[in-house]
């Protein structure tokens, strides 16, 4: 295991350039390009920890930014999904930062899903957020949300813009945070020297 970690984690940083196959403009390391690289990354991840799962990396350019998405299959696939898919976002941050230490200057954003489950998540998402939006209309009342992480926050914000009827910003410190939702009559007396800096934009 620790020839993996060395492997992927050890040596110097490089930012010569090489083609690749997917249309890529960005640098590579050693010739390995950034695909490939996520390849390697998620399949000795996957190998190493015995788990049964099939993955397939696609890439895509989205304007200067090459989207890499690892769809995962097989039959730990709901070990993944659980706990919110937090196995799902490890493997994501682990291949960005593989990324990051490999190749500085790529420009890459990694993306991992399996069975639909980021779309499910977020219509869920979405449909608590409307619960809560309701409940706050009709009560006149603040509603809270529980803590999220940063992309949830940005999800339940960008949602909630939508509605010039209601506010919201996010509460606490750290990487969770709550969601307050209020009515945006309200909204002079949320809003204060201290509070500014959490509306909509800073999740």
């Amino acid at each position: 295991m620790s020839g993996f970690f060395s492997k992927l984690f050890g040596g110097s940083k490089s930012s010569a350039s090489g083609a690749s196959g997917s249309e890529s403009n960005n640098p590579s390391f050693d010739g390995v390009d950034a695909i490939t690289m996520v390849r390697e990354t998620i399949g000795g991840v996957v190998e190493r920890a015995g788990f049964d799962l099939d993955f397939e990396v696609t890439t895509s350019m989205n304007g200067e930014i090459e989207d890499i998405v690892v769809e995962f299959s097989g039959a730990d696939d709901d070990i993944l999904m659980a706990e919110n898919g937090e196995l799902l976002d490890s493997f994501q941050l682990f291949a960005k930062r593989v990324l990051q230490h490999k190749l500085p200057e790529a420009r890459v954003e990694v993306h991992t899903d399996a069975n639909g489950f980021r779309e499910k998540a977020t219509q869920t998402l979405v449909d608590l957020t409307d619960k809560l939006k309701d409940k706050c209309l009709e009560s006149g009342k603040s509603q809270y949300m529980r803590p999220l992480a940063p992309k949830d926050r940005k999800t339940v914000h960008q949602h909630l813009a939508t509605d010039e009827r209601v506010r919201s910003r996010s509460i606490g410190e750290g990487h969770f945070k709550k969601v307050k939702i209020y009515p945006a009559k309200n909204a002079r007396d949320e809003v204060d020297s201290r509070e500014r800096d959490d509306n909509f934009g800073n999740v």
